[in-house]
This record gives structure tokens, C-alpha cells and sequence, in this order.
């Protein structure tokens, strides 16, 4: 079996979200597995370990009415195969997404993984395509490629990480821009906008998204951004795997990134990691609970309700350290927070993987109040660096947390409705469990005890791409 994994990012090469993580995690889990499954991705200019990569051959892409020069570069990590596309021109960069072209860097990058099957001996039975970035493959696939023999066979499948971000522009970018005439525009049409996540749900042989209780919520109009009725349409073709961590790389035991090391059964040293951490923001510890937050610094996060239920908690029960990154809106609503419990609270609004490791092992709570989770890694994370989460029950935090009060196997608390006075309330129910030191110590046990490893996953993927293959 051969699996072309399309993304925009995947780690170790470039990251600005969890997608990173599968694409470098699920892909190296199937090929354990005996699958072979490679990924492809554009070659950024801020692109880490680029002294790994082997030049290969260059080539030209249709871009509307005109053709760009694309590279196509190399490398081998942890027995995957990656292919990266090089323009300059849409690629080298500071950052990965965010510019006012980004509806043709990645429509010329959708096109170029088309046309890259040309140019090397691999030919995949499916192209696993994730977001928005690479939605317009499926449709390219069926439009200008299915007739030749290379092609005909191979299946499409898409896997969304997050509806909220769908590719919408103006309908003149279809013909001009991304080379789909008027009539094909109907195949990403959609309220008036060209979408491209319309485009696969369109078009592609299976919908996949990364937790079973986000396929079901999107299916309702307050989760869905707009397609709920074209997914209910297509429903038949939709359903959800939960996503892993890398245990290789979210490992107490031996992570690199750590002062000292600790594991389930000996967990002497997450005590020397909160002194590192204590000692490195210039906190003079008297032994209140470390509430962490690490993610991006959106809505979506919960971020405007966190800050309000963190005030409750001021000056004196709590430590509160926020790393993240995000709009200048939220920066400065975190340096103002700060400015005004300097004693209690620190943020780090650069995103930094160090401390970020550091924060799960010294941490005793990790908050995750989003508003929306298709999946969530970093509560995956915190059950393996034994910090407990205070989450919402929505997508893959109502699959994966189970609520303490609620059960003896509880990992974590659980809250149901968006607000400051359900957060609070969890976040206080958390607090007096950590005040009873044999339950908390059950409750951790519990949470390192989980295993959300890709092994499991993997197989499921494995199953939906072998019954995706052998369908008429």
C-alpha cells in the first residue's frame, strides 16, 4: 500500500500548529507498520534541517494561464520519505501562511504534487490530503489528471484539522489564478465565495477529521462555519480517527529537553523540573499549584474566558504561566494581565518548544476552555508529563479527558458550557482534588497511565485507506 501525504507543514521540517505534528507523526507510524507512506510538503524558506535535503529535478506547473518553475527536493527521516516543492517566489519567506496570496501559493502547491508523480518512481494508491492547502488536489486530480494511466487508479482522501479555516476568496481567482474554468467553478463554489475545502469535500473519495465527536459536531451549524449542509450532504463519506502523539518525541523519561527525567513509577524529577522552571521566570516558590496554558492565542483557545476565570484565582492560590502565540490583540491583552498580577503570573508570547517541554513537566493543571477542539494534542501531552487537564468537553478533549468527579479512571475535569463560571468552577473542583494528595496521586497515575500513541491510529488509517482502495 502507498500513501502520499500532502500538508503544508510537518514536523521536524516547519510547524505553526498540530498538523505539523500528524504529518510527521502518523506517516512515520504507518511505515512501522509496513506501510509505504511518504509526505510531501513546500520547501519554506525558514525550512529547518535544510542540510538534509537532495536535490532531485525541476519542472513547471500550470498556474492559471501561465506556468512557474517548481524543485523538488529530498529527504529521509525516521524512515519516511519526504518531498518538499520549491518556488521561491510563493515560498521563501519568513512564516507559513498569513500573506495576501495565499490562495495561489497553495493552489500552485496542490497542482505541483500532481505533477511531481511524473517526475519520481512512486505512484500512490492515495493522496491523503490535510486543510484547506492541499483541498484543490482532489479537485485537480479529477478535473485534468484521472484520464491518464498514472492517475487513474489513485484515491483521494481529505482530512480536516479545522473547518474554521476553508481557503474563501472571490470567485475571480477560480479561472485566472487557480486554471478552473467557468465550467468547473461549481466544484468549489459555495455561498457565493470559491472555497476550497468545498472543492474536497467535492470531489474527494473519503472525509476525514481528527476525532469521532468532531465529525459529529460539524455536522451542526454553531461548529460547522458555514458548511453543515453540504457535510450533512456528504455524510455518508465522513468520519473521524483520533489523533496520537509521539511518544519518541513527548517522552518524560528521556526528553532531551529536560532538567531531569521521571516516569510514571518515579516522579521525583517533575519536582526538579518545576524548580528549573520556578527558578528561570524568577519565582520565589511557596508551593501553590502551576496552572500552564500552552497553545496558539485565539478565540478558539478559550483565551478572553481563561484570563477571567485566572483573576478569580489572584493574587495568592495559584502560579499561572502562559506560553503561546498569536494576533497583537492578545498579546497585549497577556502583557496587561501580567503588568497586573506580576507576583503570580508570567506569558511567554513566542512560541518556544523548550520551555514549552518544560511547562508540561513542571506543571501541575494544563486549562484547555476552548471554544471549539477538533482533536487537541497538548492534552495527549499533559497526561504524559502527568499534569492534569481542565478542558471543555467538545471534539477530542470530550474523546480523550475523563472527568474525575465523574469516574474512578478520571484524567482530568471536564466543564460543558463556554463560560468564565464553568471554567472556574473546574478549575476549583481541580483544585481541591490536589489538595487531597492519594487522590491526586490517583488521578496522575491515572492520566501517565493512557497510551495516545499513534500505534492505534495508525491502523485505523491503514483500514480506511485499504477499504478506500478496494471500493468501486
Amino acid at each position: 500500500m502507498k500513501i502520499l501525504y500532502a500538508a503544508s507543514e510537518a514536523t521536524p521540517f516547519a510547524k505553526s500548529g498540530g498538523l505539523a505534528d500528524v504529518a510527521g507523526s502518523l506517516p512515520k507510524a504507518l511505515v512501522k507498520d509496513g506501510v509505504d507512506a511518504r509526505v510531501i510538503m513546500p520547501l519554506y524558506g525558514d525550512l529547518k534541517m535544510r542540510d538534509k535535503l537532495e536535490y532531485v529535478t525541476n519542472y513547471s506547473v500550470p498556474v492559471g494561464w501561465r506556468s512557474q518553475y517548481c524543485g523538488l527536493f529530498k529527504a529521509e527521516v525516521n524512515g519516511v520519505t519526504y518531498y518538499f516543492l520549491d518556488n521561491e517566489y510563493y515560498f521563501k519567506r519568513r512564516g507559513l501562511y498569513g500573506f495576501y496570496d495565499d490562495g495561489e501559493r497553495f493552489a500552485f502547491f496542490s497542482r505541483a504534487v500532481l505533477e511531481t508523480l511524473f517526475y519520481i518512481d512512486f505512484t500512490p494508491d492515495i493522496i491523503n490530503c490535510n486543510d484547506w492547502q492541499t483541498a484543490l488536489v482532489p479537485v485537480y486530480l479529477n478535473l485534468y489528471y484521472r484520464h491518464l494511466d498514472k492517475f487513474n487508479r489513485i484515491k483521494t482522501i481529505f482530512t480536516i484539522h479545522n473547518i474554521a479555516y476553508q481557503g474563501k476568496y472571490g470567485t475571480d481567482i477560480l479561472e485566472d489564478t487557480c486554471g478552473i474554468g467557468r465550467r468547473d467553478q461549481h466544484i468549489v463554489e459555495y455561498d457565493g465565495c470559491a472555497n476550497f475545502m468545498k472543492g474536497a469535500f467535492e470531489t474527494a473519495d473519503k472525509i476525514t477529521t481528527v476525532s469521532p465527536t468532531y465529525a459529529q459536531e460539524i455536522l451542526d451549524p454553531w461548529f460547522s462555519y458555514g458548511l453543515d449542509a453540504l457535510l450533512r450532504e456528504k455524510q455518508y463519506k465522513l468520519c473521524g480517527i483520533l489523533n496520537g502523539i509521539d511518544y519518541d518525541v513527548w517522552n518524560p523519561h528521556r526528553d532531551p529537553l529536560l532538567p531531569a527525567h521521571y516516569d510514571i513509577s518515579r516522579r521525583e524529577g517533575k519536582k526538579t523540573c518545576r524548580r528549573a522552571l520556578m527558578e528561570g521566570f524568577g519565582w520565589d516558590d511557596d508551593g501553590r499549584p502551576l496552572i500552564i496554558f500552552v497553545g496558539r492565542l485565539t478565540e478558539q483557545k478559550g483565551v478572553d474566558i481563561m484570563l477571567e476565570a485566572l483573576e478569580r484565582f489572584m493574587p495568592d492560590k495559584i502560579y499561572a504561566l502562559i506560553i503561546g502565540s498569536g494576533n497583537e490583540f492578545y498579546n497585549r491583552k497577556l502583557a496587561d494581565f501580567e503588568a497586573s498580577h506580576s507576583a503570580s503570573v508570567r506569558t511567554v508570547t513566542a512560541f518556544s518548544e523548550e520551555r514549552a517541554h518544560l511547562a508540561y513537566a513542571a506543571g501541575d493543571i494544563l486549562l484547555m476552555p476552548s471554544l471549539f477542539e477538533p482533536c487537541g494534542l497538548s492534552q495527549l501531552i499533559a497526561f504524559a508529563y502527568g499534569t492534569i487537564p481542565v478542558a471543555r468537553a467538545t471534539g477530542g478533549l470530550a474523546d480523550t479527558v475523563i472527568d474525575a468527579d465523574s469516574s474512578p479512571d478520571g484524567t482530568g475535569f471536564l466543564f460543558a458550557d463556554y463560560s468564565i463560571s464553568e471554567l472556574e468552577a473546574a478549575l476549583n473542583r481541580a483544585l481541591m482534588a490536589k489538595e487531597e494528595p492519594e487522590r491526586w496521586n490517583r488521578i496522575v497515575r491515572n492520566a501517565m497511565k493512557e497510551d495516545f500513541s499513534w500505534n492505534s491510529s495508525a491502523k485505523e488509517y491503514a483500514a480506511l485507506y485499504r477499504d478506500v482502495i478496494t471500493a468501486d
